[in-house]
């Protein structure tokens, strides 16, 4: 087990990371007059934290929901009810979803959902470390990438978080610009169940 000091240290370097990514992310949508919105479970608000520790993300961050319950999942951002009851929380469509139904409740974008298992161990037969990052992004189809992650809940969480940033610092250099040629310029939200 390495020494409290090696974890601390690691952690501050994941966290200075990641505002790193959140700035250029924030840069790049204030850039392109584009709205930033989160839908989070696994994360649990972290990712939105990181977002607003970034001076200026006002500018861009539009909000974010915590939807820890599936419940929540449903009744907030529109995830289908009988997904979830079938398949569970943890699984690429319910991270499409909940990308896409942030995107529609805030009224931006750009939506990153996460959504997955932090540990210590498995949940509803899945794996610890294992997490979906949807992307849902104007003019772009739905994105969505599973990461496995070896660590702490702490560590799982963090790299999430990272990770989450690092698709959508991806996404937003090409979603196409507000008053480009050929460029509709209005959200329209896939219908959850044709995703």
């Amino acid at each position: 087990m390495a020494p409290r000091h090696d974890e601390d240290r690691e952690a501050a370097e994941l966290r200075h990371d990641a505002e790193e990514l959140a700035a250029g992310v924030l840069d790049q949508m204030r850039a392109a007059g584009l709205k930033l919105a989160v839908a989070e479970s696994l994360t649990g608000g972290r990712l939105a934290s990181t977002i607003v520790s970034v001076p200026g993300a006002s500018d861009v961050f539009e909000g974010g929901a915590v939807t820890y319950s599936v419940a929540a999942k449903s009744a907030l951002l529109g995830v289908d009810a009988g997904l979830l009851a079938a398949n569970g929380a943890v699984n690429a469509e319910v991270a499409t979803q909940m990308a896409v139904g942030a995107a529609r409740v805030f009224g931006a974008q750009v939506a990153a959902a996460t959504t997955g298992v932090a540990g210590p161990g498995p949940a509803d037969g899945v794996e610890a470390g294992t997490a979906f990052i949807g992307i849902a992004a104007q003019g772009q189809d739905p994105v969505v990438r599973e990461v496995r992650v070896k660590g702490s809940r702490d560590e799982v969480r963090s790299r999430v978080v990272l990770y989450a940033l690092e698709l959508l610092e991806a996404a937003v250099g090409q979603v196409p610009v507000a008053g480009e040629e050929n460029v509709d310029d209005t959200w329209v939200a896939a219908d959850p169940e044709s995703i």
